[in-house]
This record gives structure tokens, sequence and C-alpha cells, in this order.
């Protein structure tokens, strides 16, 4: 692969453009799903991805990241979550468009193909299992375990990371305090993406794939899972490395490369390099600015979005629902807008009160 075509991709692997790439893409493909859904656009971009893939293998930078056994999964984790978004929202295409000529779904015209359990349904799941046992037994003897030495207080990987599962949450951990990063936010996000068909009261969509008859819970779900979640485990795998610093998947992971710490606090660029007074001693007065910006979030915003933006979901689903809603979708929200803070203006907290252990 030509080094200026590493180069590139190094530069797109930058936290900022990943994010507005990997944002934009989604949004390109939600947008127009029709065109880039057809099952030729999607084998077209599987080869290109692949032959990327093989040409890039032989990089000892790439190499070194790709074949380390606890990075293996999130492989395969992105290469399934590719596939079946496609295979969902093509579906869904299909559907709208037949709903559209008045013919009945896929799934519905399956529903009247019926067959017995035994032996068309178990034959199958007894296959899968041969399957899947000798594919487990390859990969055992192919990769070691990622089992380290034993735990020594002389002696720290670097970068500690936890198991690929929690990335995600690992690198909220750098954005937010531990309490909002490790208990807050995932169970928001969590029962978020569970509430959102008792939230969205649309009885539409059950039991077939559709966009145009659930438009908001599938793009909110998308959103939440593809961006918040798995985008995120890619990033603290991937692109993490040495003193938690960023790296190209083509660039040397130096331990030696250190990311100032020059992080502040909204009260500091408010009193301090806004108004160039010193910070008021009393917590409240101090953040005043954090605790302002805070209220005006969570409870101006909601009124505001649902006489404009979001009129039509909050007369749809009332004023209970769409509150649970709209809290929900704030602290999603708050997460690509910190991140995006931190790596644009250094901000650590909106409101830093170390002393009462209440940080945002």
């Amino acid at each position: 692969m030509p080094t200026w075509i590493k180069d590139l991709i190094d530069a797109m692997s930058a936290p900022i453009p990943y994010t507005l790439i990997t944002t934009g893409l989604l949004a390109a493909v939600i947008i127009w799903r029709k065109q880039l859904t057809q099952p030729i656009v999607f084998i077209a971009t599987s080869v290109i991805l692949t032959i990327g893939f093989v040409l890039a293998f032989p990089d000892k930078n790439f190499n070194a990241i790709i074949t380390k056994p606890d990075n293996v999964p999130i492989i395969i984790l992105f290469a399934s979550v590719l596939f079946f978004t496609w295979l969902s929202l093509r579906r869904a295409v299909v559907n709208d468009e037949r709903i559209a000529e008045g013919k009945p779904t896929l799934e519905g015209e399956l529903a009247k193909k019926k067959v017995f359990t035994w032996p068309d349904l178990v034959y199958t799941e007894l296959i899968c299992i041969v399957l899947f046992t000798a594919a487990l037994m390859v990969w055992s003897i192919l990769i070691q375990a990622p089992i380290e030495e034993p735990a020594s207080q002389a002696r720290t990987p670097n970068p500690s990371k936890a198991p690929w599962y929690f990335l995600g949450l690992q690198e909220l951990l750098v954005y937010f305090d531990p309490w909002i990063a490790g208990v807050l936010l995932p169970s928001f996000i969590i029962v978020g993406l569970c509430a959102i068909p008792y939230i969205d009261t649309n009885p539409k969509g059950n039991g077939y794939y559709t966009f145009n008859e659930r438009p908001f819970a599938i793009v909110f779900f998308l959103v939440g899972f593809l961006l918040l979640w798995v985008s995120l485990v890619i990033m603290g795998t991937f692109l993490r490395g040495p003193n938690w610093s960023f790296f190209g998947p083509f660039e040397y992971w130096d331990p030696h490369k250190l990311e100032p710490m020059v992080n502040v606090d909204l009260s500091t660029l408010f009193w301090v390099k806004l108004l160039g007074k010193p910070r008021p001693e009393g917590a409240i007065l101090r953040e005043a600015p954090g605790l302002a910006f805070i209220a005006g979030y969570f409870l101006l915003l909601p009124p505001i979005l649902g006489k404009t933006l979001f009129k039509k979901i909050a007369t749809d689903i009332g004023p209970i629902r769409y509150n649970v809603m709209m809290h929900m979708f704030l602290w999603a929200a708050l997460i690509p807008i910190k991140m995006v803070l931190r790596w644009t203006i250094s901000l650590k907290y909106f409101v830093g009160i170390p002393e009462w252990f209440f940080n945002i």
C-alpha cells in the first residue's frame, strides 16, 4: 500500500475526522438507503474493504494491532455489524416499496410457507452447531488465549485496556466523571434503547423490517448502538495506544508520545479566559456558568424542541413519554458534544465541584 494512502488514513483516524466520517457515513446510508443498500453497492464496498485490508496487512504496525488475540473479535464484530446493518436496511427498503404498492411484506409471505420443526429446523440447527464448534476449535488452535503474566504493582501494561466489550465504557471515562461514565451513561444508553418500543407507541413495524413506518425509532437505535457504542469500541481498540493517546492504524505505538494535559473546566474558560478575572471561591458562584448551561440544556431544550423540531412526536406520544424520551435523548447527545468540546477547546467539565464529588 502506498505511503501517502497510509498517511491519509492515519490523518482521517484522528478523533475529530473519525467522528465526522462515521457520523456522515451513517447519515448518508440512512438518507440514501434506497441507492446505497443495493446488493451491487454492498458487494463492491465489501470487495474494496477486503482488498484494502489485504494490502494493509503486511504493514508491521497495522499487523501488530490487527493480529493481537484481544482484537480478533473486533474484526468479526465490525464485519458482522456491517453485514446485518445492510441486511436490515435492505429488507426495510424492499418492504417499504412493497407496502407502497399494496403488496404484503417479505415476512408476511414467508409466514405463509410452513415447514416441520423435525427434520427441517433441527437439521439446520445441528449443522450450525457442528460448523461453529469446528470454527471455535480452529480458532483456539491458531490464536493464543490473551492471557498475560500475573498482575504486578511493579509493572503496569501500557496501555492498560479493559476487555474489548468494555472499551466503549473506558473511552467514556476520558470525557466524564467515573460516576457518570461508569454508571449513569451506560444505564441510560441500555434503558433508552430498551424503552424505544414503549416510548414510540406506533404499532407498525412489528414482525417485519420497515423504515418509513418507524423512522424515529430506527434512527435513534442506529445512532445509539453504532455511534455511541460500536464506534467507541473500535476507537478504543485500534486508535488508542500507549498513554491512551490517539494513533493511526499505520502509526507506530510510541510509548514516549505524550499529549499535554491542558484540559480546563467551563468555569475557568468563563471567569479567567473570557472575563479576565480569578475564579470565585464559592462553589456555586464559581460553577454558575456550568450550572446555568446544564439547567438550560435539560430544562429549556425539551419544551423548545417539543414546539419546533419534535412537535409531531410530542403530540403523538404525549407529555410523559416525550419528557422521558427527551431526557434519554439529551444524555445521549451529551456524549458527542462533550467529546468534540474536549478535542477542540480542551473542556474538562461543565460543572466541576470536586469538594462535593460532583462533576459533569
